[in-house]
């Protein structure tokens, strides 16, 4: 299920997370303690942001790395010029 850009940034959390991702790539694991989230809280995030193409993951082994896609940076940058 796709999930719309708005709905995606509606939430606080999910905006913190996209500010975090598009400044460095970053592994999952140490998001929660930058939001104030626990982990799954965290996991159920990324999942909203990466169905509606905001961020990409790679992995590094074990470690999810999530990054901002294009399509998060033009969203940010027009969210940061309104």
């Amino acid at each position: 299920m796709k999930i719309g850009i708005l709905k995606a940034l509606a939430d606080e959390t999910r905006m913190r997370i996209l500010e975090r991702v598009a400044r460095k790539e970053i592994c999952a694991c140490k998001l929660p303690a930058l939001v104030g989230k626990t982990q799954p809280a965290v996991s159920q995030h990324l999942s909203v942001l990466l169905d509606a193409g905001l961020v990409r993951m790679r992995r590094d082994g074990k470690m999810r790395i999530y990054s901002i896609s294009e399509k998060g940076k033009r969203i940010l940058d027009a969210i940061r010029r309104w």
